[in-house]
């Protein structure tokens, strides 16, 4: 199975936080759609014979694209690929776009789940982090879906940053489970390099990022969304039972993934490729019909940490058995005995030859994967 990414990369306005690639003119989407159109066709023999259960629309604000832009790209997909009559479809979304008319388009299509970027219900925090949108479009957006029969939905929230108080965290999260949303993906503010907000914070016109104030948020959604029958599957993502994402549950498991798009990565379990970050270049590239990407081979090494760090991040956890079949006896003793630190900070918790994150691990869980990475003269 294997799952395909479309890369739109245009947005109305720069969100402050954002490091995403995009472009706020749209001056050439017609030409960027009609050169990733061309980049599914020339890359379909990298997926033969592989079934594709999943295509997910990211960005950018995809849904800038029209119903037919969409539905174009989804035919070449069913044309030149072997698409699973279930697929899971998700079109990204702002909430200032999903009006009347627009849901009504995207119910004609074959889209059937939605990522509704509202990262926040309160007006001033969204005109702090430059959204397009406001709170009172957040909740008539989703309304809207799911009166439309859309209701397989996730909205994104963000918590951590100066505005959001502890007591509006949590009617943000309460208004999620008051609309019975069966999946969250939220995150803390990170301030990223050359963005907006690492500018503003460089001159003094905002303030940095608390971590306490992140990790106690981080903890009041946890508790949250496990009392109200959410599931944390993986660390920035919570579900209904059996109401995971498809597409980015087969990212953390190291299923085979097709990248299409300015900026896009692809992975096929032992290499990565990543298409340029430039828009100018990606069309000047597919008009020659070339792609313009980088290709990093993997090493057993390089493989190792990756599966390490992507499921440690699940639910599911390390899976100890996969561990000694790909990677050998040694690798799983190295394993565990980096391990046990944390076992015994109750950090990790190990059953049935699987490696797992506790509650109170969850709040560490970059540093414990990167001390239970193996270095390349340890492998």
């Amino acid at each position: 199975m294997a799952g395909i990414y479309l890369h739109i990369p245009f947005c109305k306005q720069a969100c402050y936080y954002c490091d995403f690639h995009f472009s706020t003119s749209i001056t050439y989407k017609d030409e960027m759609l009609n050169a990733i159109a061309k980049e599914l066709l020339i890359r379909s023999k990298e997926l033969d014979g592989i079934k594709v259960e999943t295509i997910y629309f990211g960005g950018g604000t995809p849904s800038l694209l029209s119903a037919d832009e969409i539905s174009k790209l989804i035919d070449i997909i069913q044309n030149n690929f072997d698409l699973d009559e279930k697929a899971e479809i998700t079109l990204e979304a702002n909430p200032d776009d999903l009006y009347l008319q627009k849901l009504r388009e995207i119910k004609a299509t074959l889209v059937n789940r939605l990522s509704i970027g509202v990262q926040s219900f309160f007006d001033e925090d969204l005109k702090w982090m430059n959204r397009a949108h406001r709170a009172n479009e957040a909740e008539s957006a989703v309304k809207r879906a799911q009166d439309f029969g859309l209701e397989n939905i996730t909205i994104d929230l963000i918590y951590g940053y100066p505005l959001l108080t502890d007591e509006k965290w949590i009617h943000n999260i309460n208004k999620t489970t008051e609309f019975r949303i069966p999946h969250i993906s939220s995150y803390s503010m990170t301030v990223e390099p050359k963005t907006a907000l690492a500018s503003m914070i460089k001159k003094g016109t905002q303030k940095q990022m608390d971590d306490v104030q992140s990790a106690a948020q981080f903890e009041m959604l946890m508790s949250e969304l496990k009392a109200n029958g959410f599931e944390h599957y993986e660390i920035s993502n919570f579900a209904k039972p059996n109401q995971y994402s498809k597409h980015n549950t087969n990212y953390w498991c190291g299923v085979h993934y097709l990248g299409v798009g300015p900026s896009a990565h692809s992975f096929d379990g032992k290499s990565r490729q990543w298409n340029v970050a430039n828009n100018a270049k990606y069309l000047q590239a597919l008009a020659q019909d070339k792609i313009p990407s980088e290709v990093e081979h993997l090493t057993d090494f390089d493989r190792y940490n990756e599966y390490v760090m992507t499921s440690l991040r699940t639910m599911w956890g390390i899976d100890l058995l996969k561990v000694e079949t790909d990677f050998g006896t040694s690798a799983k003793q190295k394993l565990l005995a980096f391990a046990n630190e944390y076992l015994d900070k109750s950090w990790l918790a190990f059953a049935d030859e699987k490696i797992t994150l506790t509650h109170a691990g969850k709040l560490y869980a970059d540093l414990i994967a990167s001390e239970l990475f193996i270095t390349e003269n340890e492998f």
